[in-house]
């Protein structure tokens, strides 16, 4: 199984910026960024398969973008012009099927990272 490794949460205000990483400890087709806050089931933000093939919650579009440094396993999601309803903590999810299926959690996935709490206040 492959473990995943995040780190970059934390507290910032509106209009700020974080950045968040997740260490994959081998490669894996797809890996991406879930968040939940209490109450509501986790949602997809961003994902990213190795064909380049990327997928944003409408939410975050134009605000995050992710990148990858390949020879190191890493996945960021830079997340800019924060808001409070970006409040939550942050998962990073892996998975040997696509985008698409990791994205929309299609499948069950892989692998999860141990969560990341991202706090926007206004």
């Amino acid at each position: 199984q492959v473990q995943l490794v995040e780190s970059g949460g934390g507290s910032v205000q509106a209009g700020g910026s974080l950045r968040l990483s997740c260490t994959a400890s081998r490669h894996i087709t797809s890996m991406g960024w879930f968040r939940q806050t209490p109450g509501k089931e986790r949602e997809g933000v961003a994902a990213v398969d190795e064909d380049g093939t990327t997928f944003y919650a409408d939410s975050v579009k134009g605000r995050f973008t992710l990148s990858s440094d390949n020879a190191k396993n890493t996945l960021y999601m830079q997340m800019n012009n924060l808001r409070p309803e970006d409040t939550a903590i942050y998962y990073c999810g892996a998975d040997r099927s696509n985008a698409r299926l990791l994205f929309n959690q299609l499948v069950p996935l892989d692998s999860w990272g141990q969560g990341t709490q991202v706090t926007v206040s206004a």
